[in-house]
């Protein structure tokens, strides 16, 4: 075990021991040799503990590479380390958030130094080599059993599929990774060491064409574990597709395999527990299924795979019994298993069954068989069960690789190798001695391509070449596989006929004793030892012959092979079997390597075939080898933690011995005998400045400043080499020069400290002076102050006592005579009371005098009085009975109840003949009305006639015009008599308005207490609806989202489409093409057809759901309507009452509207027209009038009878109900109000019962519905997967045929739906266009009324024809209008007109088809100017000027035709004179929504062409770049250094360009006229993924966490603020979507030590999720080593301040994330005829109208 310590004591040479202080405060004398030979390890500076790069440590040994892997997992969760070429990872035994999709793409298009250590910027670097280089690439993953070698190659696989993602949509990228779970379930078992550890080696080619997207894949499997299939340890399982079938027993097309639990199996139980914990095998199962579907496989094929795993299981649970003689064995007839067997394998089942337990031996001339023992029976079968799992496998590996293979040329390959690490156990057999071998091999080519990858390090640089020693394993190897090797020797020992283990140790004893590598165990004659790179090895030489022969006798494969017709898969995994290539496995190669058997294949005649595994798996080795060596490698080594399987447990032992294992410290060993220390002058210059004098930095040249420090800091010149562009120092000279920088540092700071501590003294004395001066001030005047007060008060003492004194004396004086008087006072009032008490007594003796005489007078008249009452009263009491007798029988006769309802009667007919007299009024007064109307609209007519007669002849007449004045009085008087009926019909008004507002009164009561049932209803269903609305706003608002994120894949699509269709029109038009290429084209297209047809699937479900959505939305408004029934139903007789008095109102004003025109018409002079319209006015609103009153009174009647029903209703309750009519007697005469209420109450309750029916019958209504639609939406999937099906099973030519017919069928259905449509429009119009002429002629007929009135005839006179703001062009000129005005326009040439002039342009040319009623001229020119737009914004689809001017002008329009579309919604902001232009005959409400998509789609584009312009400029910018000078200090980045520390910076962006950049944007889109609202959003989403963009690389990069990095990151925001105010952006809600990075930096500034600096960052940090925190907290770092690192208790305080968060999984932000986009209504100010056509356009066509 290593320890860290610190010297606390200086060492001098001859001392015998170091005094150091332990890191738990402990005090450690550590001994040590007196000559100071073998002094105890350095440890390198804190500063430089928990680098990325082990090769930037300046002191490289174990210790030191040990403890910062140590840190970095332990206290900062980091599982990815660098060490130099390979990556080191370790496994957490945890699920770490670290793989999503949107780390791929933070990863992706980066540099390997830029980012933290992963495994994704190992696959990107070999991907952008591959792109850079064209040379194939190579990605080998090794590492112990469990150390995550699987899933590492998993993740790379992952991230080369979603970067090289397939162009033609075949979707071989999902494919590739389909493989894995199908691998996982055939090759993955369960060891001790891992749940889930591959039991064989692959190789998988990953091919990318020119364009370098994935056009297949390749795959080869190296030595499979077959043994597991029939032996397994304890506490381990066979593979995993044993137990997934078994888990999956009662699926009903599993049921004729006979199959159980996996207990009851030999072959899946000897391991003790067949489940895994936190394993669902019937899960992984139906993932194992579904990739083999994914990867073409048939059902029919998937059948009988599973037949065949449920053969071999069959096949373990033999019952074999042996005979009385031990040599004989038999299997019983009735065998289940083996009846299970021959049957699930159509073999026959008596020769399976005599040929496992018979032995055929073929001599020269004679044949045997021979019987076999229970040994050799178990053998034999376990024999032919590996065989068939390994053919079965084999078969697999072929189909896989078939489904991957493409007929595309390769262009270039990226191989992923997962293969088995070096393993050494307590037994040793011959798969670890293969797996070993392998490991030498890949351990041998590892530190050849170190060793170069040092030396052309040194040639580029220019330094002397010295040879460096490593360990070179090649003896090892020629121990294994040279001539007369292991090897060799096993081989020749399998051909023997009766060969054994034993025999072959004893030559290997023989041959390879004196060799350093092998040994001879001193206890053992039956085991060998090997000395391996990394460790010695003991291997057992028990099975090794067995294993190596693989032994399989022919006549069991002749019967397999004689399968069934209907099991013909069965039969053809053996049927080649003879003429099979050494491997199997490597089906084919790649287009540029072409692998064959070294030697032919010979045919053997006895029982064995084939040749040996140790054989095979040699060839297969080299073969890989060759491969490997043709490519550039990449490494990752896996490391295992520890054996427990625990998350974040670091057992030191475990890893040294890997890392020794995987060669990672020979890589650190080779490093370190050379320079390992790496500095570019540039970060060199940054780094170590502070040690440079101030003439040195003068100099311009950054090399020579550089070498004169270093030659004066280092006098050794060996301990450095300076070459081109790099500096390079020995081991622990980089931690000498930190020494050294931090003592000037130190010094520097001590001096700072010194200065400042002495300035805070002299102010601190300063201050202390003046405070002494101003208190000794204050002091004396105190004093002074005191002693004047002091003399003050002593006067005032003595004025004090004087008048003290004589106050005293006076105040005695007076209370003597005070006493005095009042001593008389009392004296005489005594005296005088006496007198006057005498004279009281005298008088009220008198007074009792006199009342006792009267009260004896008094008492003797009551008694006498009260005798005489009593008397009367007893006979008036005996009357009084005799008289009410009499009544009571008289009031038993009917004449007494008809003398009481008398009274009655009379009242209801008085009031009846009162009805009825009223009416026959109001009908005299109409009859009379009437007839004068008629009489006077007669004389009227009359006058008129005359009038016009009069007009006509031109001839005045005197005595005419004087009867025309006797007329005209006679009218007067006629005026003047309904004048006075109309008094009357005014009182009669009036009565009818006290009748009324008597009715008002009464209902208002009524409604009170109506109202008081009903409100309480009110307020729940008023929040219900607002929690409704909102949820629908919020689902509008993700559906707006998914629709545009639709309409961008639809252009996607859209594009891919158009560049299949270029492809295939050169392929037609290239000539010398092969015949396979239209072919391929074929297939393309027809994918795309599905493609196709899959989209336009989702699209008719996203319509659906939007009309559903539509519908819901309606329905919840009815919903909302009748649940407000009640409350309209209570409110209902209180708007009766409103409408009531607006009524009586408005009668009011208009009789006197007709008062005073008939006044007026009395006193002037006005013609008989005016009469006539006045008498007219009157008659009209006489009848309104009535009309109105009859209404009124019908609808009083109604409610009153209403009323009174729901009051009988409770007449059955007699009793109660008289009761409460007696108790409400007091509020009216007859209780109609009682009842009234008792009424409504009931009336109140069958509403709500009602209400709460029609909201169950609703719901019930609603739900059905639901169903309905998930019914239909189910048939219409399953009918569309029906056609799919039945599609992709025909040609590619007949699918893409179909896909056609069915886009025409669709098509067409539409067309009739429109045409449907637009006939009901046109019928519509028709309708509309009679009534508008009808009306037309009314106008016209009631204006020539008044034309008689002019004297003089109108002169028409002709107007000049200004422009009406339309142009007019003839139908062949249209294709020049969209090439001139759309394709071959530039921005530049429209720069100084009218923005969007194109745009104005097309609208008036769309006026001019509308005024000329030319349907197909718009529908024609609307779509070739987005045809147009489309195919320009395709052809500068990188373009942002251009892409911006088309987004303006198809924004403008839009907004033109919504603005001339004649719809009152847009038209509110519009001129008299845009009024004029709007459209008259054409709805474009469809082109509308077209445009309004093809903007979404422009936006889109603008949005990827800006973030491709900026995104490459803002990690550099915001994180890198120094825009404070001298706050960042850069750090030694050791082999994989970042892009901006290359060449002195120049590839760095700074803020500046960020700024220059975002000011041109602005700037083109405020000059081309787009609206304000969109260039708001564009900014908003741009400055979203910039502050996305930034904080992802915070999150991944450990180099930028810092102090000094978030000082720059603020700084670099707050002027990202200023330039969003300068743009007057502030309102855009750009500026929030930095809050995340505003947060970052505070966090990266604010103190972390405190359980109060827990508790302020987590009340600041609201925008960052709890990962995201914790993520920087770990990353934090310090530049200096006065700063101090971030505990691992203070992260875990803030982890538990942070768990009450329910924060979303993700890391990272989604920088490709865009906020739906809104086109709010932007009319225009410019009017149609005001805009003038430059003729630089070439428009001449264009005739204004």
């Amino acid at each position: 075990d290593f320890l860290s310590a610190e010297i606390i004591k200086d060492y001098k040479e001859g001392d015998k021991s170091l005094h150091l202080k332990l890191e738990d405060e402990s005090i450690y004398e550590c001994p040590v040799d007196p000559q100071g030979k073998e002094l105890p390890l350095l440890r390198n500076p804190d500063i430089l503990v928990g680098e990325n790069d082990l090769t930037a440590l300046s002191y490289l040994h174990e210790p030191a590479v040990l403890h910062n892997l140590k840190v970095r997992f332990l206290e900062s969760n980091h599982i990815y380390t660098y060490c130099g070429i390979v990556l080191v990872a370790i496994n957490p035994y945890e699920h770490l958030p670290i793989y999503e999709d949107d780390v791929i793409y933070a990863y992706s298009g980066q540099n390997v130094g830029d980012m933290d250590p992963h495994i994704f910027a190992v696959a990107e670097e070999a991907y952008k080599q591959m792109a850079r280089d064209e040379k194939n690439q190579s990605i080998i993953v090794s590492g112990e059993s469990g150390a995550g070698k699987t899933v590492s190659a998993k993740y790379v696989m992952r991230f080369l599929a979603t970067v090289g993602g397939s162009p033609s949509e075949t979707n071989i990228e999902a494919k590739v990774l389909a493989s894995s779970p199908i691998m996982e379930a055939f090759g993955n078992a369960k060891t001790t060491r891992n749940d889930n550890s591959s039991r064989f080696g692959k190789y998988i080619q990953i091919g990318f064409d020119k364009r370098y997207r994935i056009i297949g894949a390749n795959m080869r499997t190296y030595l499979l574990e077959k043994s597991r299939v029939v032996f397994q340890s304890e506490d381990e399982r066979n593979y995993r597709i044993f137990y997934q079938l078994c888990a999956s027993m009662n699926l009903p097309e599993f049921k004729d395999l006979g199959l159980t639990c996996a207990e009851d199996f030999f072959y899946t139980s000897q391991g003790g527990d067949t489940s895994i914990s936190g394993v669902d095998d019937a899960d992984d199962f139906e993932k194992t299924r579904h990739a083999f579907t994914l990867l073409g496989v048939k059902e029919s094929h998937q059948m009988t795979i599973f037949r065949i795993i449920a053969a071999i299981l069959h096949l373990g649970n033999l019952e074999i019994h042996v005979e009385s003689s031990k040599d004989t064995c038999t299997i019983l007839n009735e065998d289940e298993h083996l009846n299970n067997f021959c049957s699930l394998l159509g073999v026959d089942y008596s020769q399976m069954q005599h040929w496992l337990c018979h032995l055929k031996l073929v001599t020269t001339f004679e044949t045997y068989v021979k019987n076999m023992s229970w040994q050799q029976v178990v053998n034999t079968r376990d024999a032919l069960a590996k065989h068939i799992y390994s053919q079965l496998f084999k078969w697999i590996v072929q189909h896989i690789n078939k489904a991957l293979h493409t007929s595309v040329k390769q262009h270039s390959f990226i191989g992923v190798l997962d293969i088995y690490g070096f393993e050494t156990f307590e037994v040793n057999s011959f798969e670890q001695f293969c797996i070993n071998y392998a490991n030498e091999k890949l351990q041998q080519q590892f530190n050849l391509h170190v060793f170069k990858l040092e030396q052309e390090e040194y040639m580029k640089e220019g330094i002397p070449w010295t040879l460096i020693d490593f360990y070179d394993n090649q003896p090892c190897i020629d121990l294994i596989e040279a001539k007369l090797g292991i090897l060799d020797l096993l081989d020749e020992e399998c051909k023997v006929p009766k060969g054994t283990d034993q025999n072959w140790v004893q030559k290997l004893y023989n041959q390879h004793t004196r060799s350093q590598h092998f040994q001879k165990p001193r206890t053992s004659n039956t085991s060998f030892i090997i000395l391996h790179f990394a460790d010695k090895v003991k291997y057992e030489s028990e099975g090794f012959l067995e294993k190596n022969r693989d032994t399989v006798y022919e006549e069991q494969i002749n019967i397999l092979k004689a399968s069934k017709v209907k099991y013909q898969m069965v039969a053809s995994l053996f049927q080649d079997e003879n003429n099979a290539a050494p491997s199997t496995s490597i089906r084919k190669g790649t287009a540029k390597l072409s692998i064959r058997s070294t030697r032919p294949a010979i045919k053997s005649a006895n029982k064995e075939h084939k040749k040996t595994v140790g054989h095979q798996f040699r060839n297969s080795l080299h073969l890989l080898m060759e491969t490997l060596n043709t490519t550039t490698p990449h490494y990752v080594r896996c490391i295992k933690p520890n054996d427990e399987k625990l998350s974040f447990k670091f057992d030191p032992k475990r890893v040294v011995q890997q890392l020794r294992a995987c060669g990672v410290l020979e890589t650190i060993r080779i490093s370190a005998a050379g320079f390992p220390s790496r500095w570019s002058y540039h970060n060199f210059l940054n780094r170590y400045r502070v040690l440079m004098k101030k003439r040195d930095l003068s100099k311009k040249d950054k090399k020579q400043i550089c070498l004169t420090l270093v030659e004066e800091l280092i006098k050794d010149p060996d301990k450095f080499q300076v070459g081109h562009t790099k500096i390079f120092f020995r081991s622990g000279q980089v931690a000498y020069l930190e020494k050294v920088r931090a003592a000037k540092l130190r010094a520097a700071t001590i001096m700072i400290q010194k200065t400042v501590r002495g300035w805070l003294q002299r102010v601190k004395y300063k201050r202390l002076r003046q405070a002494a001066i101003v208190i000794q001030r204050y002091t004396r005047g105190f004093l002074a102050r005191r002693l004047a007060e002091h003399l003050r008060r002593t006067r005032a003492a003595i004025i004090f006592q004087k008048q003290y004194r004589m106050l005293r004396i006076f105040r005695a004086f007076q209370g003597i005579r005070s006493a005095t008087i009042t001593i008389q006072a009392f004296a005489r009032g005594m005296f005088v009371r006496r007198i006057y008490h005498k004279i009281l007594v005298e008088h009220k003796a008198t007074i009792l005098q006199k009342y006792a005489r009267g009260w004896l007078a008094r008492t003797h008249f009551h008694r006498i009085r009260s005798a005489t009452i009593v008397l009367q009263c007893y006979y008036r009491c005996m009357k009084a009975r005799q008289e009410l007798k009499a009544l009571k029988i008289e009031a038993r006769s009917a004449q007494h109840l008809k003398k009481l309802n008398i009274g009655m009667e009379n009242k209801v007919v008085q009031l009846q003949r009162k009805i009825d007299e009223q009416n026959k009024e109001y009908k005299l007064l109409n009859e009379q009305l009437s007839a004068l109307t008629s009489a006077h609209s007669s004389e009227v007519e009359k006058l008129k006639k005359e009038l016009v007669q009069y007009k006509q002849s031109h001839q005045g007449d005197d005595s005419q015009l004087l009867s025309f004045q006797e007329e005209l009085e006679h009218l007067r008087l006629e005026l003047e008599k309904a004048h006075g009926e109309r008094k009357v019909v005014e009182d009669t008004y009036m009565k009818e308005k006290d009748l009324l507002r008597k009715v008002r009164l009464k209902f208002t009561s009524e409604m009170k207490i109506i109202f008081f049932f009903f409100s309480y209803f009110k307020d729940g269903f008023t929040q219900s609806m607002i929690e409704e609305n909102g949820q629908m706003k919020k689902e509008l608002e993700e559906e707006r989202s998914r629709y545009q994120n639709l309409v961008k894949e639809y252009s996607r699509l859209e594009h891919s489409y158009d560049n299949l269709q270029d492809e295939m029109i050169l392929m037609k038009v290239t000539k010398g093409v092969s015949g396979t290429a239209p072919e391929i084209g074929v297939e393309k297209a027809a994918m795309d057809m599905t493609v196709f047809l899959k989209l336009q699937k989702r699209v008719r479900e996203l319509e659906q759901e939007r009309k559903k959505l539509q519908t819901e939305i309606e329905k919840t408004e009815q919903v909302s309507k009748t649940s407000q029934v009640g409350d309209v139903f209570s409110l209902i007789l209180i708007f009766h009452r409103q409408e009531l008095e607006s009524e009586n109102k408005k009668l009011k004003n208009e009789l006197n509207e007709l008062r005073k025109a008939i006044a007026d018409g009395a006193t002037q002079n006005s013609s008989s027209s005016d009469v006539q319209d006045r008498y007219n006015l009157l008659l009209n609103q006489l009848k309104s009038a009535n009309e109105e009153l009859e209404v009124r009174k019908e609808e009083v009647l109604i409610l009153r009878t209403q009323i009174m029903k729901a009051a009988q209703q409770k007449g059955t309750e007699k009793n109660t109900v008289t009761e409460r009519t007696e108790d409400w007697g007091y509020l009216n005469e007859d209780g109609e109000l009682g009842l009234a209420y008792q009424g409504l109450k009931q009336v109140a309750r069958l509403l709500e019962a009602q209400l709460q029916d029609q909201r169950r019958e609703h719901e019930e209504e609603v739900e059905a519905l639901k169903k309905q639609v998930d019914a239909m939406k189910e048939e219409m999937e399953k009918q569309q997967q029906a056609v799919l099906q039945t599609t992709l099973q025909l040609s590619p030519k007949v699918q893409v045929e179909f896909g056609i017919q069915q886009e025409i069928t669709r098509l067409t259905n539409e067309n009739l739906d429109l045409k449907e449509m637009l006939e009901n429009l046109e019928s519509n119009e028709m309708k509309l266009k009679k009534q508008l002429k009808f009306y037309v002629k009314k106008v016209k007929d009631s204006a020539l009324g008044w034309q008689h009135e002019s004297k003089m005839q109108a002169v028409v006179q002709r107007k000049e024809k200004d422009f009406q703001g339309m142009l007019e062009y003839f139908k062949e000129d249209e294709p020049l209008l969209i090439q001139n005005l759309i394709i071959d326009l530039k921005p530049q040439a429209v720069s100084a007109t009218v923005p969007c002039l194109p745009a104005y342009i097309l609208c008036m040319c769309i006026r001019h088809a509308d005024y000329i009623s030319d349907d197909q001229k718009v529908h024609s020119l609307l779509t070739s100017s987005i045809n147009g737009i489309k195919k320009v914004l395709k052809k500068h689809n990188n373009d942002f000027e251009m892409t911006s001017f088309w987004l303006a002008n198809t924004c403008r329009l839009l907004h033109c035709l919504k603005q001339y579309s004649g719809d009152e919604g847009f038209m509110t902001q519009n001129t008299p004179k845009q009024n004029e232009h709007c459209l008259k005959n054409f709805d474009l409400t469809e082109y509308r929504q077209v445009l309004s998509h093809l903007s979404i789609q422009i936006y889109q584009q603008l949005i990827k062409v800006a973030e491709g312009i900026l995104q490459p400029m803002i990690a550099s910018a915001m994180l890198e770049n120094e825009s404070i000078q001298g706050l960042s200090s850069v750090k030694s980045m050791g082999y994989r250094n970042r892009s901006s520390s290359m060449a002195d910076g120049d590839s760095s962006y700074s803020l500046d360009a960020v700024i220059r950049q975002l000011n041109m944007f602005h700037s083109i889109m405020c000059d081309q006229g787009l609206d304000p609202e969109i260039v708001q959003q564009i900014f908003r989403q741009l400055f979203y993924m910039i502050s996305a963009i930034t904080l992802n690389n915070l999150l991944l990069r450990k180099d930028v966490c810092s102090w000094s990095t978030g000082m720059q990151l603020r700084f670099n925001i707050n002027q990202l603020e200023e330039w969003l105010h300068g743009k007057n952006l502030q309102q855009s809600g750009a500026a929030q979507t930095l809050e995340p990075l505003i947060q970052a930096a505070q966090l990266l500034q604010l103190k972390k030590k405190t359980s109060e600096d827990a508790e302020a960052i987590c009340s600041l940090c609201t925008s960052l999720t709890t990962q995201q925190i914790v993520k920087i907290l770990n990353l934090y770092t310090p530049m200096h080593e006065f700063e101090e690192r971030v505990t691992v208790a203070f992260i875990r305080n803030i982890q538990t301040h942070l768990q009450e968060r329910k924060d979303p999984p993700q890391l990272l932000l989604d920088f490709k994330h865009m906020f739906p986009v809104l086109f709010p209504f932007n009319p225009s100010s410019i009017t149609m005829d005001s805009i003038h056509l430059p003729a630089s356009l070439n428009l001449e066509f264009l005739r204004k109208v």
